[in-house]
C-alpha cells in the first residue's frame, strides 16, 4: 500500500531524514520506534505531505504522491493522527468528526462505525473538544482520521499522555482495523511494550536513518528493546 524509497528531508543545513525506505503492507501494523530526535515525526510529516521531501518517492497503492499537498493526500486515502492530537478545542466531537469529512459532500453523515470503535464520543457528542480528556481527545483525533474511510492510517506516538485503559482500547482499535486486511497502518511510539504488541512490522531510525528491521514477532529476539534505550 504504501511504498517510501530514498526519502532525504533537510531543516537548514541539517539532514534530518538519510535515504529512508520501507514499504507498509494491507492488513499490517508498521511501527517505527526510536529515541526522541532521531527524526520520526519529520518522516511521518513527509508522507503526510506537511514537510515536503528534499530528494526520493512516495508511493500509495502505486502511485508517486510525492509531491501531493496534504489535502490531495487525503482525497487518495490517507489518514493522519499528528503527535499532540491537534483536534479543535472550541469545536464539539460532532464538529470535529464532520471536519474528518470536509472534502466530502455536506450531506455525508458520521460513519456509525465510529461509535462503535469508540462508543464514549457518542455520549459526548455535543461537548466541546477541549473539554475532554488527554485520552478521549485522543479518541476522537483517531476517529477523526478515520471518518472518510482511509486506505493508510498514519500514527504519530498515541499513547503520550494517556491513562493506561485508554490504551489498551486504542489499541484494541488499531488490531482490528489492521486485521480486516483493507487498510495499511504506521505508528509511530516509543513505549516499547504498546509497539511490541502490535508490530507485524518494526523499523529502528537513528540520526535519520533505518538502522534495524524485522518482524514484529522478532523484536525481543533482535533486542530492539535494548537499541531504544542506546
Amino acid at each position: 500500500m504504501l511504498k517510501v524509497d530514498g526519502v532525504n528531508q533537510y531543516y537548514g543545513g541539517s539532514h534530518i531524514l538519510r535515504g529512508v525506505g520501507f514499504e507498509a503492507m494491507l492488513g499490517e501494523v508498521t511501527v517505527i520506534l526510536g529515541r526522541n530526535g532521531v527524526g520520526k515525526t519529520t518522516l511521518l510529516k513527509s508522507l503526510m505531505g506537511v514537510v515536503p521531501v528534499k530528494t526520493g518517492t512516495i508511493q500509495l497503492d502505486g502511485v508517486n504522491i510525492t509531491l501531493d499537498t496534504p489535502y490531495e493526500r487525503v482525497r487518495k486515502g490517507v489518514g493522519y493522527v499528528p503527535q499532540g492530537r491537534e483536534i479543535f478545542g472550541r469545536l464539539t466531537v460532532q464538529e470535529n468528526l464532520r471536519m474528518g469529512l470536509a472534502y466530502k459532500s455536506g450531506s455525508t453523515p458520521i460513519p456509525a462505525e465510529l461509535f462503535e470503535l469508540f462508543p464514549v464520543l457518542k455520549t459526548m457528542i455535543n461537548r466541546r473538544g477541549g473539554d475532554l480528556s488527554g485520552g478521549h481527545q485522543q479518541q476522537l483525533a483517531i476517529a477523526r482520521a478515520l471518518a472518510a474511510g482511509p486506505k493508510l492510517l498514519i500514527l504519530d506516538e498515541p499513547t503520550e499522555g494517556i491513562q493506561p485503559s485508554i490504551i489498551k482500547d486504542i489499541g484494541r482499535v488499531i488490531r482490528m482495523l489492521a486485521d480486516r486486511g483493507t487498510m495499511a497502518i504506521v505508528l509511530v511510539e516509543q513505549f516499547y511494550d504498546f509497539a511490541a504488541e502490535l508490530a507485524d512490522q518494526y523499523l529502528v531510525m537513528e540520526r535519520g536513518e533505518i538502522i534495524q528491521r524485522g518482524r514484529g514477532k522478532d523484536m525481543e529476539t533482535e533486542s530492539v528493546r535494548a537499541l531504544m534505550s542506546i
